[in-house]
């Protein structure tokens, strides 16, 4: 029997503006869902939403959400 996978939801909350920063990483941000300052969004965690993540870690805070049903 193959083992039942559980992901892990993420809440993500902007916490600096993305003036200043290459075009790249406003791209970032936006495709993660954030439109303004102090915006906050959740996410199943999988590879590619670490790896933006990784790259706007000075940008944004992150905590896991325990999910209980």
């Amino acid at each position: 029997m193959a083992k039942k996978q559980t992901s892990k939801t993420l809440r993500i909350k902007q916490i600096k503006s993305g003036i200043g920063y290459p075009v790249r990483t406003k791209n970032t941000l936006k495709a993660l869902g954030f439109r303004n300052v102090g915006d906050v969004v959740e996410h199943q965690e999988n590879g590619a939403l670490l790896g933006m993540l990784d790259k706007v870690s000075h940008l944004v805070e992150i905590e896991t959400v325990d999910e209980e049903k």
